[in-house]
């Protein structure tokens, strides 16, 4: 995978693929079993040889843990569906308005590296839309082994078994992309934070852990978190005192994972000086999904007031918004060869 700044797009039209990791069906433990499973094999995220693994998840894991995930997932669910699929595709449809209203020669699909739709039946609707070639972008701002590598896998195996010899890059993050910067500094500033030097505002920033052995293995995604963070705050002018970051979801407990964890950090804040408000946003999820709408605000954020804390608000992921359809434009930009804004609003966007 070349850096974006390194792109070098030639003619032709270019399909554009989406790519998030994925959800269950429906908010069932069928369901959910279903997802967990092709979820945790991939080779990406499992932490011993296949068939170990198998038995393991197969035996243990997956019985153990389906009711307790579909309850969660019921939890969140909506009327149109799961929040991650309905608003990844809401997306997907801005962001190909986008490119029509620009004129620009793209066509912009969505996938999910473990659901639907699938990556090969997102790459057969770009092949038969006449793509020369493609630009698949992982909606994984800051790059991971886990997350960036197993999306890139997925693209990659998918064309093999459609026999599709089509150029193809794949965008490796876009962590410090300056208008991703922008976009998250005004979304915590629209969700009510006081950036100001006398406000007593705090801020964390939470995003989803990973095995220490995957850092140890050369993985960035603890540099790219923490140069996000650091723009962030920069952008929004606060002192260093005044945020810190976390991580979350971790698996399980056999491994050494990347910590600090976020409830400790909440816990301890609250025990220590509790502010009037403590603010919490999640860089690493472009859109929100079970991680930030549940974790965050039905388990830390519980959590942390009963801890003593007075207040924890979440700061929205950038989901379908504008401004998210802006960051992305301006990070494909390089690889497309196409404007980053349009002439008018897209009719897509909602």
């Amino acid at each position: 995978m070349g850096l974006r700044r390194k792109a070098s797009p030639v003619p032709g039209r270019v399909g554009v693929l989406l790519v998030n990791t994925g959800t269950p069906d429906e908010p069932t433990p069928r369901a959910v079993a279903r997802y967990l499973a092709r979820f945790l094999m991939d080779r990406r995220i499992r932490p011993m040889n296949r068939v170990g693994w198998w038995l393991i998840l197969h035996v243990g894991i997956i019985p153990r843990r389906k009711r307790a995930s579909a309850e969660k997932y019921a939890a969140i669910w909506t009327e149109e569906g799961s929040p991650l699929a309905v608003t990844q595709a809401r997306l997907a449809r801005g962001l190909d308005g986008w490119y029509r209203e620009a004129g620009a020669d793209v066509v912009v699909r969505q996938a999910m590296s473990y659901g639907a739709p699938s990556i090969a039946s997102a790459l057969r609707e770009l092949r038969e839309a006449g793509c020369a070639r493609l630009v698949a972008l992982p909606l994984y701002p800051q790059a991971a082994f886990s997350t960036t590598g197993a999306a890139g896998d997925g693209v990659a195996r998918a064309l093999r078994r459609l026999r599709w010899d089509v150029p193809c890059q794949v965008v490796p993050d876009y962590h410090d992309d300056a208008l991703y910067v922008r976009a998250l500094a005004a979304a915590i500033r629209n969700a009510g934070f006081d950036p100001s030097p006398d406000a007593g505002d705090r801020l964390l920033f939470s995003f989803h852990s990973i095995p220490l052995a995957d850092i140890e293995a050369g993985d960035v995604y603890e540099l790219q978190a923490g140069a996000t963070a650091l723009a962030v705050a920069g952008e929004l002018g606060i002192d260093r005192r005044r945020w810190t970051i976390g991580y979350q979801c971790r698996f399980d407990k056999g491994r050494a994972w990347l910590a600090p964890f976020t409830s400790a950090t909440l816990a301890t804040w609250a025990h220590a000086a509790p502010e009037p408000r403590t603010f919490v946003v999640c860089p690493g999820f472009s859109i929100d999904c079970l991680e930030t709408l549940y974790d965050v605000k039905c388990e830390l954020r519980p959590a942390y007031l009963e801890s003593g804390g007075r207040r924890l608000a979440y700061v929205p992921c950038l989901n379908a918004t504008r401004a998210h359809l802006r960051v992305l434009a301006h990070v494909l930009a390089p690889y497309v060869g196409a404007p980053d804004s349009p002439t008018e609003r897209s009719p897509h966007e909602r």
